[in-house]
């Protein structure tokens, strides 16, 4: 027992001085939830059937129920998203939600509408969303001190931000480290509500961002046509991660809660094995969760769907953030052709090709093509078609057969926590203790009814071999050690060893699930002074006690909800980090001598440039 005492403590102390990092991972039902905790999630963040900003990504309670059980096993949390904003109508329903997701051990609530902070909430963990819009360290600031547990900070931040943020609050910052980009500031996108009703503070955004639009000046003259000018390349932080902790993220944050399940297998593996990298340098960071993964492939984030890639703002501005030709995947660069005829080509580059793979270019005239490959001799690759490719053009691939079948495998991936297993036998009982890699032990003891064996090496081999059997449990067996006198060693049937075995594992998942100690918070209303002293449409108060919330905080409600004004005419609709003129290398020391429009289906959106603070607006036009 003593011992026992001694390895928690032990692990507590390391814990007061170890820094522990989170990989969240996108999940958009039970089955793909339970997949990334296997491929290494430390978290997950998932969606209930209203509410959540992805609300094509809805679940019932009875399958958040069975994540969060299957999650808690590994020591891994489990998030739901309440991050639209709210009407007056749904408080209630909201508020017994709340209580009924912290009943069924979810960990934390990620919300976005303020007006929550004004019910009678049980003492769960509340993370500010993104669409909150948590750029300053002001507004920060003030989200630790009315109780928020975590910020999800906003893309648009760069490391250098991130640490002068870190440096001066002690609340837990989340970062999205992969996955598809938002041009707009989170929360600050009216776009898709004003064209089409559907609002992206409501979870239902058309995403206008991504179609295709002519850049025109105040004459009319065309400076692009036909672009995709506000679609974003998707992010990917991967050489970043070691410069994001040192910065002081406490989450790693995988976009995709609409993605498959293979994009999310592909994407958390490859952040795992880079996490792992990190943790088994620098002593100063931990594990958030417990168990190790072992995978049956090589993860490759251009293997799976991606318009391209940057890291966006987080070493600063730079251009190429816009997929101007495409909104599509594009994949994998495989080379660049160096000859070909009608239904044939070969390339320079060295990625092997399957039948059945999906290869795109761009043409001449900047087009995505896409081909699919019949057959592949030596370096000559034939095409299910007689497209004939100009030399020079590159090759990209985005569906990969082989990789696709490789994940579509149900074993990619298998976490065990490690165990070891006394079986201790005297004359009456045989007592079975299992401890895990946390120190989490349990005991199982049956009566000792068994005959001397004959041969003592063999029993004891026999208990050895069947006790170290883990099947399809989340244990891995590590050490056996058997403490018996050899001369009084029992023979024991296979059955009851087996049987002895399942109980134990049994008995130690749900050792594991009582245990399971989750971070509680019980919000404390205060008046502290909101950072502005008047709040407009841009902070989508869209109900009485979000209004509520904001008086309290001392700020002045000057205007309600985008999706409540009666007229949106001449509105601001996007606002942006990212600039068309930058990107065009249109910028001159940052001055335009024109007036910019973006055009499409015969509608033109003002766009105004604000170069002092270099951000872009979108205006909706007026009428």
């Amino acid at each position: 027992m003593l011992a026992f005492f001694i390895r928690i403590f032990i692990r507590q102390f390391i814990n007061m001085i170890c820094k522990k990092v989170e990989l969240l991972s996108p999940v958009k039902n039970l089955e793909v939830g339970i997949a990334a905790i296997n491929h290494g999630a430390d978290a997950v963040y998932i969606g209930f059937k209203q509410f959540g900003a992805r609300a094509a990504a809805g679940n019932s309670l009875v399958d958040i129920e069975r994540l969060v059980k299957y999650a808690h096993l590994f020591n891994a949390k489990v998030y739901v998203t309440l991050n639209t904003i709210l009407y007056d109508n749904e408080l209630d329903e909201v508020q017994a939600l709340i209580n009924t997701l912290y009943l069924i051990g979810v960990d934390a609530i990620i919300i976005q509408d303020m007006g929550i902070l004004e019910m009678d909430l049980p003492p769960i963990a509340l993370h500010a969303s993104t669409q909150a819009h948590n750029k300053s360290i002001e507004k920060i600031k003030f989200l630790e001190q009315v109780g928020i547990s975590r910020v999800v900070l906003a893309r648009e931040l760069s490391i250098a931000d991130i640490e002068q943020i870190s440096a001066k609050s002690n609340i837990e910052l989340e970062v999205f480290i992969h996955g598809a980009l938002c041009v707009s500031y989170s929360g600050q996108c009216y776009l898709s509500h004003a064209i089409t009703g559907r609002s992206a503070n409501r979870g239902e955004c058309a995403q206008p961002c991504r179609s295709t639009y002519d850049l025109v000046d105040e004459h009319g003259n065309i400076i692009a046509k036909n672009k995709h000018l506000i679609s974003l390349k998707d992010l990917n932080q991967s050489q970043n991660i070691p410069a994001l902790l040192e910065a002081g993220v406490t989450s790693l944050k995988i976009e995709g809660r609409l993605k498959d399940i293979d994009y999310v297998k592909n994407i958390t593996a490859h952040y795992r094995k880079i996490i792992d990298s990190v943790l088994a340098t620098d002593k100063n960071y931990k594990n958030a969760s417990s168990g190790k993964v072992s995978l049956s492939f090589m993860p490759d984030p251009e293997r799976t769907f991606n318009r391209g890639y940057s890291t966006y703002f987080a070493n600063n501005r730079g251009k190429g953030l816009a997929s101007l030709n495409t909104q599509k995947s594009i994949g994998k660069k495989l080379g660049k052709v160096t000859s070909s005829a009608e239904g044939w080509f070969e390339i320079d580059g060295n990625e092997v090709i399957s039948n059945n793979d999906g290869l795109c270019y761009f043409s001449k005239d900047e087009n995505l093509n896409g081909v699919k490959v019949n057959n592949v001799v030596g370096k000559r690759i034939q095409l299910n078609g007689k497209e004939a490719i100009s030399i020079g053009t590159t090759i990209f691939r985005n569906y990969d057969h082989r990789f696709k079948q490789a994940l579509e495998n149900t074993n990619t991936a298998q976490r065990r926590i490690e165990c070891r297993v006394n079986v201790n036998i005297d004359q009456h009982n045989i007592a079975i203790t299992l401890t895990d890699e946390d120190g989490a032990e349990s005991t199982i003891q049956r009566e000792n009814e068994f005959e001397p064996a004959k041969n003592a090496g063999t029993a004891m081999e026999s208990i050895r071999k069947q006790m170290a059997k883990s099947s399809n449990s989340p244990f891995n067996i590590a050490e056996i050690r058997i403490s018996c006198d050899e001369n009084k060693i029992p023979y024991i049937p296979i059955s009851a060893i087996n049987a002895w075995r399942r109980d134990i594992l049994t008995t130690h998942g749900e050792t594991r699930l009582n245990i399971y100690s989750r971070y509680e918070r019980k919000i404390s209303p205060n008046s502290i002074a909101y950072p502005e002293g008047e709040v407009n449409f841009l902070t989508n108060v869209s109900n009485n006690l979000a209004k509520k919330f904001y008086e309290r905080h001392n700020a002045k409600v000057t205007q309600l909800a985008f999706e409540l004004l009666p007229d949106t005419s001449g509105f601001e609709v996007m606002r942006t980090k990212y600039c068309i003129a930058f990107e065009l290398g249109m910028c001159q020391k940052g001055k335009l001598n024109k007036t910019l429009f973006l055009k499409n289906n015969n509608q033109q959106y003002p766009i105004a440039l604000d170069c002092s603070s270099c951000e872009m607006r979108i205006m909706y036009p007026n009428k």
